[in-house]
Protein backbone atom coordinates (compact mmCIF):
# COMPACT_ATOMS: atom_id res chain seq x y z
CA UNK A 1 0.00 0.00 0.00
CA UNK A 2 1.67 3.29 -1.06
CA UNK A 3 2.10 5.90 2.10
CA UNK A 4 1.54 9.82 1.92
CA UNK A 5 4.89 11.78 1.83
CA UNK A 6 4.64 14.72 3.80
CA UNK A 7 3.15 16.66 1.32
CA UNK A 8 0.31 14.87 1.21
CA UNK A 9 1.42 13.08 -1.89
CA UNK A 10 2.38 8.98 -2.26
CA UNK A 11 5.43 10.04 -4.78
CA UNK A 12 3.50 10.36 -7.63
CA UNK A 13 1.51 12.97 -9.42
CA UNK A 14 -1.50 13.96 -7.70
CA UNK A 15 -3.85 14.20 -10.17
CA UNK A 16 -7.56 14.95 -7.88
CA UNK A 17 -8.29 18.63 -8.32
CA UNK A 18 -7.23 21.00 -5.51
CA UNK A 19 -10.80 21.84 -4.29
CA UNK A 20 -10.13 20.97 -0.46
CA UNK A 21 -7.04 22.24 2.38
CA UNK A 22 -6.28 18.27 2.72
CA UNK A 23 -4.39 17.70 6.22
CA UNK A 24 -1.56 14.88 4.78
CA UNK A 25 -2.96 12.43 6.37
CA UNK A 26 -5.05 8.77 4.45
CA UNK A 27 -7.33 7.01 5.91
CA UNK A 28 -7.98 3.68 5.29
CA UNK A 29 -9.82 1.96 7.86
CA UNK A 30 -12.68 2.27 10.10
CA UNK A 31 -14.78 0.44 12.85
CA UNK A 32 -16.87 2.69 15.24
CA UNK A 33 -16.10 5.78 16.65
CA UNK A 34 -12.50 4.91 15.34
CA UNK A 35 -10.25 5.78 12.01
CA UNK A 36 -7.26 4.66 11.20
CA UNK A 37 -4.50 6.37 8.55
CA UNK A 38 -2.27 4.50 6.25
CA UNK A 39 0.24 4.22 9.03
CA UNK A 40 -1.57 2.78 11.88
CA UNK A 41 -2.40 5.87 13.63
CA UNK A 42 -5.80 5.91 15.78
CA UNK A 43 -7.81 8.33 15.49
CA UNK A 44 -10.75 9.31 17.68
CA UNK A 45 -13.35 10.77 15.01
CA UNK A 46 -15.46 13.63 15.92
CA UNK A 47 -16.38 14.26 12.31
CA UNK A 48 -18.44 11.25 11.32
CA UNK A 49 -17.16 12.14 8.19
CA UNK A 50 -19.06 15.61 8.47
CA UNK A 51 -22.14 14.14 10.01
CA UNK A 52 -22.68 10.92 8.08
CA UNK A 53 -21.39 7.89 9.52
CA UNK A 54 -23.82 8.25 12.39
CA UNK A 55 -23.91 4.65 13.06
CA UNK A 56 -20.08 4.70 12.98
CA UNK A 57 -18.01 3.16 10.24
CA UNK A 58 -18.04 -0.50 9.08
CA UNK A 59 -21.17 -0.42 11.14
CA UNK A 60 -21.48 -4.77 10.37
CA UNK A 61 -25.08 -4.96 9.88
CA UNK A 62 -25.23 -1.90 7.10
CA UNK A 63 -21.94 -3.41 5.68
CA UNK A 64 -23.72 -7.19 5.59
CA UNK A 65 -26.82 -5.27 4.06
CA UNK A 66 -24.79 -3.30 0.95
CA UNK A 67 -22.72 -6.59 0.22
CA UNK A 68 -25.79 -8.04 -0.22
CA UNK A 69 -27.46 -5.63 -2.68
CA UNK A 70 -24.13 -5.28 -4.66
CA UNK A 71 -24.28 -9.16 -5.43
CA UNK A 72 -27.90 -8.80 -6.45
CA UNK A 73 -28.78 -5.64 -8.11
CA UNK A 74 -26.57 -2.72 -7.90
CA UNK A 75 -28.45 0.17 -9.97
CA UNK A 76 -31.57 0.00 -12.31
CA UNK A 77 -33.11 3.20 -13.85
CA UNK A 78 -35.83 4.58 -12.32
CA UNK A 79 -38.04 3.93 -15.56
CA UNK A 80 -39.05 0.75 -12.88
CA UNK A 81 -40.03 0.38 -9.59
CA UNK A 82 -37.56 -0.23 -6.71
CA UNK A 83 -38.78 -2.18 -4.33
CA UNK A 84 -35.93 -0.62 -1.39
CA UNK A 85 -36.77 2.78 -2.62
CA UNK A 86 -40.44 2.95 -2.39
CA UNK A 87 -40.00 0.98 1.66
CA UNK A 88 -37.20 3.98 2.58
CA UNK A 89 -39.94 6.27 0.99
CA UNK A 90 -43.07 5.18 3.12
CA UNK A 91 -40.28 4.83 6.35
CA UNK A 92 -39.77 8.61 5.64
CA UNK A 93 -42.89 9.96 5.26
CA UNK A 94 -43.87 7.89 8.66
CA UNK A 95 -41.53 9.51 10.54
CA UNK A 96 -42.05 12.93 8.95
CA UNK A 97 -44.90 15.30 8.23
CA UNK A 98 -44.51 15.41 4.34
CA UNK A 99 -46.19 12.60 2.22
CA UNK A 100 -43.89 12.18 -1.26
CA UNK A 101 -40.16 11.70 -1.58
CA UNK A 102 -38.24 12.42 -4.61
CA UNK A 103 -34.39 10.75 -4.04
CA UNK A 104 -31.26 12.05 -5.41
CA UNK A 105 -27.58 11.51 -4.52
CA UNK A 106 -26.37 15.07 -2.08
CA UNK A 107 -27.66 17.37 -0.06
CA UNK A 108 -26.51 20.10 -2.33
CA UNK A 109 -29.10 17.56 -5.45
CA UNK A 110 -31.53 17.97 -2.65
CA UNK A 111 -31.48 21.77 -2.32
CA UNK A 112 -31.67 22.13 -5.89
CA UNK A 113 -34.52 19.74 -5.99
CA UNK A 114 -36.74 21.76 -3.00
CA UNK A 115 -35.70 25.30 -4.48
CA UNK A 116 -36.99 24.02 -7.88
CA UNK A 117 -40.34 22.61 -6.49
CA UNK A 118 -41.16 25.74 -4.35
CA UNK A 119 -40.98 27.80 -7.77
CA UNK A 120 -42.76 25.29 -9.61
CA UNK A 121 -45.54 25.03 -6.67
CA UNK A 122 -45.42 28.98 -6.41
CA UNK A 123 -45.76 29.03 -10.56
CA UNK A 124 -48.74 26.85 -11.06
CA UNK A 125 -50.79 28.30 -8.39
CA UNK A 126 -50.03 32.44 -8.35
CA UNK A 127 -47.90 32.96 -11.60
CA UNK A 128 -44.10 33.47 -12.85
CA UNK A 129 -43.79 36.53 -11.00
CA UNK A 130 -43.42 34.76 -7.44
CA UNK A 131 -40.48 33.12 -7.83
CA UNK A 132 -38.09 34.78 -4.81
CA UNK A 133 -36.61 32.92 -2.35
CA UNK A 134 -35.58 34.12 1.00
CA UNK A 135 -32.14 32.62 3.21
CA UNK A 136 -30.29 33.54 5.94
CA UNK A 137 -27.09 35.34 6.64
CA UNK A 138 -24.25 32.66 7.66
CA UNK A 139 -26.24 30.21 5.86
CA UNK A 140 -24.73 27.16 3.85
CA UNK A 141 -26.54 25.19 1.53
CA UNK A 142 -24.39 23.97 -0.94
CA UNK A 143 -21.85 24.21 -3.72
CA UNK A 144 -24.24 23.63 -6.75
CA UNK A 145 -25.03 27.13 -8.52
CA UNK A 146 -28.36 27.37 -7.60
CA UNK A 147 -27.70 25.92 -3.99
CA UNK A 148 -24.59 28.41 -3.94
CA UNK A 149 -26.80 31.36 -4.21
CA UNK A 150 -28.98 30.52 -1.29
CA UNK A 151 -25.97 30.02 0.57
CA UNK A 152 -25.17 33.61 2.41
CA UNK A 153 -21.15 33.24 2.81
CA UNK A 154 -19.59 35.27 0.17
CA UNK A 155 -16.32 33.30 0.33
CA UNK A 156 -18.27 30.73 -1.20
CA UNK A 157 -19.76 32.40 -3.47
CA UNK A 158 -16.74 34.66 -5.14
CA UNK A 159 -15.48 33.90 -8.92
CA UNK A 160 -18.74 32.16 -9.57
CA UNK A 161 -20.88 35.24 -10.82
CA UNK A 162 -23.57 35.78 -11.95
CA UNK A 163 -25.53 33.64 -9.47
CA UNK A 164 -28.85 32.65 -9.84
CA UNK A 165 -31.32 35.41 -9.63
CA UNK A 166 -34.13 35.84 -6.89
CA UNK A 167 -32.53 35.13 -4.04
CA UNK A 168 -32.56 37.32 -0.75
CA UNK A 169 -30.13 37.55 2.54
CA UNK A 170 -32.60 38.47 5.81
CA UNK A 171 -30.24 38.90 9.19
CA UNK A 172 -30.66 35.55 11.16
CA UNK A 173 -33.26 35.69 13.43
CA UNK A 174 -34.61 38.53 12.91
CA UNK A 175 -38.50 38.66 12.04
CA UNK A 176 -38.63 42.46 10.96
CA UNK A 177 -35.50 41.65 8.16
CA UNK A 178 -37.59 39.01 6.76
CA UNK A 179 -40.34 41.07 6.66
CA UNK A 180 -38.38 43.38 4.61
CA UNK A 181 -37.81 41.48 1.39
CA UNK A 182 -40.88 39.33 1.37
CA UNK A 183 -43.61 40.06 -1.16
CA UNK A 184 -46.76 37.96 -1.46
CA UNK A 185 -46.67 38.63 -4.99
CA UNK A 186 -43.14 37.79 -5.25
CA UNK A 187 -41.58 35.60 -2.65
CA UNK A 188 -42.48 31.74 -3.20
CA UNK A 189 -39.97 30.31 -0.52
CA UNK A 190 -37.96 30.81 2.85
CA UNK A 191 -35.53 28.43 3.11
CA UNK A 192 -33.25 27.75 6.75
CA UNK A 193 -31.38 25.34 8.50
CA UNK A 194 -32.61 24.53 11.46
CA UNK A 195 -29.02 24.57 13.06
CA UNK A 196 -27.10 26.54 10.51
CA UNK A 197 -23.70 24.05 10.71
CA UNK A 198 -21.19 25.53 8.44
CA UNK A 199 -22.09 29.02 9.75
CA UNK A 200 -21.02 28.23 13.13
CA UNK A 201 -23.26 25.75 14.48
CA UNK A 202 -25.83 28.85 15.30
CA UNK A 203 -29.84 27.14 16.32
CA UNK A 204 -32.53 28.99 15.02
CA UNK A 205 -34.88 30.23 18.10
CA UNK A 206 -38.19 28.47 18.29
CA UNK A 207 -40.22 31.25 18.68
CA UNK A 208 -38.98 32.93 15.73
CA UNK A 209 -39.64 29.91 13.73
CA UNK A 210 -42.90 29.59 14.85
CA UNK A 211 -43.67 33.92 14.15
CA UNK A 212 -41.84 32.35 10.61
CA UNK A 213 -44.02 29.80 9.83
CA UNK A 214 -47.08 32.06 10.76
CA UNK A 215 -46.41 35.21 8.11
CA UNK A 216 -45.43 32.26 5.53
CA UNK A 217 -48.74 30.97 5.76
CA UNK A 218 -50.52 34.37 5.81
CA UNK A 219 -48.22 35.30 2.06
CA UNK A 220 -48.63 32.53 0.44
CA UNK A 221 -45.09 31.06 0.79
CA UNK A 222 -43.47 27.97 1.24
CA UNK A 223 -41.39 26.90 4.36
CA UNK A 224 -38.37 24.75 3.33
CA UNK A 225 -36.29 23.29 6.02
CA UNK A 226 -32.66 22.45 4.96
CA UNK A 227 -32.04 19.27 7.59
CA UNK A 228 -29.32 17.51 5.35
CA UNK A 229 -26.86 17.80 8.22
CA UNK A 230 -29.58 18.22 11.40
CA UNK A 231 -31.81 15.05 10.39
CA UNK A 232 -31.48 11.50 10.97
CA UNK A 233 -31.16 11.39 14.44
CA UNK A 234 -28.40 14.28 14.60
CA UNK A 235 -30.25 16.45 17.02
CA UNK A 236 -31.80 13.73 19.10
CA UNK A 237 -34.95 13.41 16.84
CA UNK A 238 -35.14 11.90 13.70
CA UNK A 239 -35.73 15.43 12.12
CA UNK A 240 -34.68 19.08 13.80
CA UNK A 241 -37.98 20.41 13.20
CA UNK A 242 -39.76 18.13 15.62
CA UNK A 243 -38.19 19.97 18.71
CA UNK A 244 -39.50 23.09 16.96
CA UNK A 245 -42.59 23.53 17.24
CA UNK A 246 -43.37 24.08 13.24
CA UNK A 247 -43.60 21.83 10.60
CA UNK A 248 -42.09 22.51 7.31
CA UNK A 249 -43.66 22.20 3.68
CA UNK A 250 -40.54 20.92 2.30
CA UNK A 251 -37.50 19.12 3.45
CA UNK A 252 -33.84 18.52 1.99
CA UNK A 253 -32.32 15.53 3.75
CA UNK A 254 -28.55 13.67 3.03
CA UNK A 255 -25.66 13.00 4.85
CA UNK A 256 -26.63 10.37 7.33
CA UNK A 257 -29.34 8.90 5.29
CA UNK A 258 -27.28 5.48 4.44
CA UNK A 259 -24.12 5.97 6.69
CA UNK A 260 -22.30 7.23 4.06
CA UNK A 261 -23.75 5.17 0.86
CA UNK A 262 -24.12 8.74 -0.98
CA UNK A 263 -28.01 9.66 -1.01
CA UNK A 264 -30.33 12.34 -0.67
CA UNK A 265 -33.56 13.19 -0.83
CA UNK A 266 -36.70 15.91 -1.01
CA UNK A 267 -39.53 15.40 1.27
CA UNK A 268 -42.80 17.75 0.94
CA UNK A 269 -46.44 17.72 1.71
CA UNK A 270 -49.08 16.62 -0.43
CA UNK A 271 -50.05 19.61 -2.11
CA UNK A 272 -46.57 20.90 -3.11
CA UNK A 273 -45.31 17.42 -4.28
CA UNK A 274 -48.29 17.14 -6.73
CA UNK A 275 -46.83 19.54 -9.10
CA UNK A 276 -44.09 17.38 -9.73
CA UNK A 277 -44.97 15.37 -12.64
CA UNK A 278 -43.16 13.43 -15.45
CA UNK A 279 -40.49 15.23 -16.87
CA UNK A 280 -40.11 17.83 -14.02
CA UNK A 281 -36.98 16.81 -12.05
CA UNK A 282 -34.58 13.49 -12.42
CA UNK A 283 -32.09 11.72 -10.75
CA UNK A 284 -30.62 8.79 -12.98
CA UNK A 285 -28.76 7.70 -9.78
CA UNK A 286 -30.75 8.88 -7.26
CA UNK A 287 -32.72 6.19 -5.05
CA UNK A 288 -30.41 3.41 -6.77
CA UNK A 289 -31.42 -0.11 -5.02
CA UNK A 290 -27.81 0.48 -3.10
CA UNK A 291 -28.24 3.38 -1.33
CA UNK A 292 -31.67 2.92 -0.45
CA UNK A 293 -31.45 -0.53 0.70
CA UNK A 294 -28.57 1.01 2.87
CA UNK A 295 -30.86 3.75 3.84
CA UNK A 296 -33.59 0.89 4.77
CA UNK A 297 -31.46 -0.17 7.44
CA UNK A 298 -29.62 2.96 8.55
CA UNK A 299 -33.28 4.07 9.56
CA UNK A 300 -34.13 0.61 11.46
CA UNK A 301 -31.20 0.83 13.19
CA UNK A 302 -31.83 4.40 14.28
CA UNK A 303 -35.36 3.91 15.57
CA UNK A 304 -34.89 0.46 16.72
CA UNK A 305 -31.86 0.48 18.73
CA UNK A 306 -32.90 3.72 21.15
CA UNK A 307 -30.39 5.79 19.17
CA UNK A 308 -32.60 8.90 19.31
CA UNK A 309 -32.37 8.52 23.05
CA UNK A 310 -28.77 8.70 23.41
CA UNK A 311 -28.15 11.06 21.21
CA UNK A 312 -30.18 13.06 23.69
CA UNK A 313 -27.92 11.90 26.61
CA UNK A 314 -24.75 12.22 24.75
CA UNK A 315 -25.63 15.64 23.32
CA UNK A 316 -26.38 17.38 26.96
CA UNK A 317 -23.10 15.58 28.60
CA UNK A 318 -20.87 16.92 25.77
CA UNK A 319 -22.52 20.54 26.16
CA UNK A 320 -21.41 19.68 29.61
CA UNK A 321 -18.05 19.00 29.36
CA UNK A 322 -17.86 21.97 26.66
CA UNK A 323 -19.30 24.17 29.05
CA UNK A 324 -16.52 23.54 31.45
CA UNK A 325 -14.12 24.88 29.52
CA UNK A 326 -15.84 28.15 28.33
CA UNK A 327 -14.36 30.92 31.19
CA UNK A 328 -11.85 28.66 32.58
CA UNK A 329 -9.82 29.40 29.09
CA UNK A 330 -10.08 32.96 27.80
CA UNK A 331 -10.57 31.83 23.72
CA UNK A 332 -13.60 29.51 24.89
CA UNK A 333 -16.27 32.00 23.97
CA UNK A 334 -19.70 29.96 23.74
CA UNK A 335 -21.11 26.39 23.56
CA UNK A 336 -23.87 26.01 21.26
CA UNK A 337 -26.20 23.56 19.13
CA UNK A 338 -28.59 20.50 19.39
CA UNK A 339 -27.97 17.04 20.63
CA UNK A 340 -24.50 15.46 18.65
CA UNK A 341 -24.10 18.93 16.48
CA UNK A 342 -22.32 20.91 18.88
CA UNK A 343 -20.01 24.07 18.39
CA UNK A 344 -17.41 25.76 20.44
CA UNK A 345 -17.14 29.38 19.56
CA UNK A 346 -13.49 30.81 19.99
CA UNK A 347 -12.76 34.76 19.62
CA UNK A 348 -9.93 33.49 16.97
CA UNK A 349 -9.77 31.45 13.68
CA UNK A 350 -10.23 27.80 15.16
CA UNK A 351 -8.15 26.26 12.66
CA UNK A 352 -4.87 26.01 15.26
CA UNK A 353 -7.00 24.41 17.83
CA UNK A 354 -8.10 21.83 14.72
CA UNK A 355 -4.21 21.14 13.47
CA UNK A 356 -3.67 20.23 17.04
CA UNK A 357 -5.90 17.93 18.15
CA UNK A 358 -5.28 16.06 15.02
CA UNK A 359 -2.09 15.41 15.87
CA UNK A 360 -3.37 14.18 19.11
CA UNK A 361 -5.56 11.71 17.25
CA UNK A 362 -8.97 13.48 17.71
CA UNK A 363 -10.72 14.67 14.59
CA UNK A 364 -12.51 17.92 14.82
CA UNK A 365 -13.85 20.71 12.15
CA UNK A 366 -14.11 24.36 12.03
CA UNK A 367 -17.48 25.59 11.25
CA UNK A 368 -18.06 29.78 10.78
CA UNK A 369 -14.31 29.73 10.80
CA UNK A 370 -14.04 31.01 14.82
CA UNK A 371 -15.59 27.15 16.10
CA UNK A 372 -14.63 23.80 16.66
CA UNK A 373 -17.62 21.56 15.75
CA UNK A 374 -18.26 18.61 17.55
CA UNK A 375 -20.21 15.91 15.36
CA UNK A 376 -19.20 12.64 16.20
CA UNK A 377 -21.05 9.27 15.29
CA UNK A 378 -24.53 8.87 16.95
CA UNK A 379 -23.20 5.88 18.96
CA UNK A 380 -20.63 7.49 20.94
CA UNK A 381 -20.09 7.18 24.64
CA UNK A 382 -19.19 9.07 27.35
CA UNK A 383 -15.42 7.65 27.44
CA UNK A 384 -15.02 9.02 24.02
CA UNK A 385 -16.73 12.49 24.98
CA UNK A 386 -14.19 12.37 27.86
CA UNK A 387 -11.14 11.98 25.94
CA UNK A 388 -12.20 14.33 23.36
CA UNK A 389 -13.01 17.61 25.68
CA UNK A 390 -9.67 16.16 27.47
CA UNK A 391 -7.53 16.21 24.60
CA UNK A 392 -9.06 19.88 23.12
CA UNK A 393 -9.02 21.21 26.68
CA UNK A 394 -4.58 19.89 26.55
CA UNK A 395 -4.41 21.98 23.04
CA UNK A 396 -5.99 25.46 24.79
CA UNK A 397 -3.39 25.10 27.37
CA UNK A 398 -0.91 24.33 24.79
CA UNK A 399 -1.74 27.15 22.99
CA UNK A 400 -3.45 29.53 25.06
CA UNK A 401 -2.86 30.19 28.92
CA UNK A 402 -6.06 29.68 31.09
CA UNK A 403 -7.76 32.96 32.61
Amino acid sequence: MSKLNDNGTNGVANHVMQTYGRWPVAMVKGEGVWLYDDKGKQYLDFTAGIAVTGLGHAHPKIAEVIARQASTLLHCSNLFHIPSQMELAGKLVELSCCDQVFFCNSGAEAIEGSIKMARRYAHKNYGPEKHEIITFEHSFHGRTLGALTATCQQKYQEGFAPLVPGFHYAQSGDLESVKSFLSPEKTCAVLLEPVQGEGGVRPFDKQFLMNLRKLCDENGVLLIFDEVQTGVGRTGTFFAYEQLGVEPDIIALAKGLANGVPIGAVLAKQHVADVMVPGTHASTFGGNPLATAAGVATVEILLQEGILAHVREMGAYLVDKLQTLVGKYFVAQEVRGMGLLVGLSLDRPAGDVIKACLEKGLLLTVAGGNAVRFTPPLIVEKEHIDQAVSIVEQTLVELYQPV
